[in-house]
């Protein structure tokens, strides 16, 4: 993304497109600008916005905050990107980075399933900010589009139609999403957890007295709390999986 690396594209093209996208695919428009050599890049600056969210969170990418970060004034950054908008779609797509390599096949499917729903719901972990990222659209960057691109080959090549596979990645998209971001919210949060003993003290009669037996009986046994972990998050993708797995052996039968 370095800006050495990046072809010009005539500007009246450029000014179709989205914000950011251009420049994820490592084109430029044609500015025809003169002037000092920039002190930065668009590589420097995208890379000071995904140390910046990493840190603070989400809120915290704002043009001005990211100037003081690398050392500009907050005018200066717009010489390297043109809004907040385009920062927003290049930060994702250096903090998403390559999408992982999948077994593909008719009987790998539900493996590579699996593993590139974890692999969201590790990048997440990694960068807690993805999932306050707005979503404008379907997928139009490099590595978002490697991204589909591999669980689509492994769906499709199950036998789903391209349709029904791109179904399914949303699907998991949505849970792996939806679950980092539980997990985050958890574990960032000052709030006394359920499993408490305070919380458990002042819940167990209430629970009994207005009608909330299996809970009441789950938090007795240490089975009700906060946590996300694994085994929750296993059990939640088998589930997706599971009926997936029913609409492939329709489809096969069908044929």
């Amino acid at each position: 993304m370095d800006e050495k690396e990046t072809s010009p594209m005539p500007a009246s093209d450029d000014e179709r497109l989205p914000p950011g996208l251009a420049l994820a695919w490592g084109l430029t428009a044609k500015t025809g600008r003169l002037g000092r050599k920039p002190s930065q890049s668009v590589e420097g600056i995208v890379e000071a916005a995904v140390g910046l969210a990493d840190a603070e969170g989400f809120a915290a990418l704002s043009m001005p905050n990211i100037a003081r970060r690398v050392g500009l004034t907050a005018n200066a950054v717009y010489r390297y990107v043109s809004s907040r908008d385009e920062l927003l779609v290049l930060a994702a797509e250096a903090a998403w980075g390559p999408a992982p390599d999948l077994e593909t096949g008719t009987d790998q499917w539900r493996a590579a399933a699996a593993r590139w729903t974890r692999a969201m719901i590790e990048r997440c972990d990694t960068h807690p900010w993805l999932p306050d990222l707005p979503i404008r659209g379907a997928p139009a960057t490099p590595n978002l589009l490697r991204w589909t691109e591999v669980l689509l080959e492994a769906l499709t090549g199950a036998g789903l139609s391209s349709a029904e596979s791109l179904g399914c990645a949303l699907l998991l998209d949505g849970y792996a999403r939806r679950i980092a971001s539980a997990r985050r919210d958890v574990r960032d949060s000052s709030a006394a957890p359920v499993q408490s003993a305070a919380v458990t003290r002042f819940l167990q009669p209430l629970l009994h007295e207005h009608g909330y037996p299996i809970l009441a009986s789950m938090m007795t046994h240490n089975e009700y709390d906060d946590a996300i972990g694994d085994d929750e998050v296993d059990f939640g993708l088998t589930r997706i999986l599971d009926g997936i797995e029913v609409l492939i052996a329709r489809r096969t039968k069908a044929r």
